[in-house]
């Protein structure tokens, strides 16, 4: 059964500004390798860090939502690990997509 993840991942782009588009490109390619289907690619742009606890101070933030089965998470956290250019990951598993709900009508106060 698959199930809809979020990934966040931090990318160490130092000296490689031009080429975070090649970058992401080449990291939607490899989740899709490993069997997950990419709902959405949402690039968020270069933010500094709040603090600096390793040898960069900023990194350019992507968020990946996509379907795959719970055991390709541990599997897409490993391979990452290895890659020099994925600074920091996160992943989380999102809800399930619903139908748009009407809004709940209030109670009009007395």
């Amino acid at each position: 059964m698959k199930n809809r993840y979020e990934a966040l991942l931090v990318l160490n782009t130092r000296g490689k500004e031009d080429s975070v588009h090649d970058i992401v490109e080449r990291l939607e390619s490899e989740f899709q390798k490993e069997g997950a289907e990419i709902e959405q690619v949402q690039k968020m742009d270069k933010r500094q860090f709040s603090y600096v606890a390793g040898p960069l101070d900023s990194g350019f933030y992507v968020n990946f939502v996509f379907h795959a089965d719970p055991q390709l998470i541990a599997k897409l956290r490993s391979k990452f690990k290895l890659d020099p250019e994925v600074y920091r990951q996160h992943y989380q598993r999102l809800r399930e997509k619903t139908e748009e709900r009407a809004p709940k009508k209030l109670a009009k106060a007395k």
